[in-house]
């Protein structure tokens, strides 16, 4: 059980971000939580052709707040990183620094998201390998995406080869779209089983959405949501309370359609948005979604 942020905007000052940090924690503390993750959050315009529902602004290094964070939760922290700005030797010198200075000792490797890399930039199976024979012993994780899982391009084999190669566990995208993580999941577990493997546990992301924007973003971040769910709510008198609903309809439908009700899961429950309501409403959701899981 998770809970997902993204480190303040650069330029905040020491004591804007710690403050933040101290909200977060008081916000999440009467949860269950095992960790928290911290994003790295790129700007991805060169991704789609479409326009940025909101506009990009650097944030904090990952790390620099995963480690605030630590100190005040005192729980595990999960650090995303996007790998394909770096050679070699800097990817190199990134891990030292990040175990010597900061204290890493979970990453989330992500690649680029347009699939290109310039110069020397290092790659992300490269850079997974490094990670993985650190002397720092990183546990390592990495992300699936039900979306791009195609009959040309199976994510399920992406995952099995991302596995071979060291990570532990695998983080979705946000989930509105029931059928193609069952899809996802079902392939994954039965390629698994096949190859003779275990199956890493696959972490399920969902965020509230009470608003049209908010919609958009998601939309615009990669996530799939089928015509019917986005009339659904904002169609609704509540659009958060019926988001909620269905991201608990969502999951529910998910784990009976499981053919291997053995194969490890976990949660994450993020918000997209900065507005109040709606982070507010990522705390409901992760209450609700944790009721599910476990009487599953």
């Amino acid at each position: 059980m998770l809970y997902g942020t993204t480190p303040p905007r650069q330029g905040t000052s020491p004591n804007d971000i710690q403050l933040a940090a101290e909200k977060l924690v008081a916000r999440t503390k009467t949860l269950d939580l095992d960790g928290l993750i911290v994003y790295d959050v790129q700007d991805e315009s060169e991704r789609t052709d479409e326009p940025r529902p909101f506009p990009f602004l650097p944030t904090l290094d990952s790390r620099v707040y995963s480690q605030i964070l630590h100190q005040l939760a005192q729980i595990p922290i999960v650090t995303y990183k996007c790998v394909t700005q770096m050679d070699e030797a800097e990817w190199e010198e990134w891990l030292n620094q990040s175990a010597r200075d900061f204290g890493t000792t979970t990453l989330s490797l992500v690649g680029s998201p347009t699939r290109k890399r310039t110069g020397d930039a290092v790659s992300l199976s490269k850079a997974t390998e490094m990670a993985r024979t650190h002397a720092a012993r990183f546990v390592l994780g990495a992300v699936a995406i039900a979306e791009r899982n195609s009959e040309t391009r199976s994510e399920s084999q992406r995952m099995i080869h991302k596995a071979r190669a060291g990570c532990e566990f695998f983080i979705s995208q946000s989930v509105y779209n029931s059928q193609k993580t069952i899809t996802l999941l079902n392939d994954y577990a039965r390629e698994c089983r096949e190859a003779g493997l275990a199956p890493k546990r696959v972490i399920l992301t969902f965020a509230p959405c009470g608003r049209a924007k908010t919609l958009e973003f998601l939309k615009w971040l990669g996530v799939s949501v089928p015509p019917e769910i986005e009339a659904s709510i904002l169609g609704s008198v509540d659009p958060l309370s019926q988001s909620i609903e269905i991201c608990r309809s969502i999951l529910g439908e998910i784990l009976h359609e499981l053919e291997d009700k053995t194969l490890p899961l976990g949660l994450n429950i993020e918000s997209v948005s900065i507005k109040k309501e709606e982070i507010d409403a990522s705390i409901e959701l992760f209450r609700v979604l944790e009721k599910e899981l476990k009487a599953f």
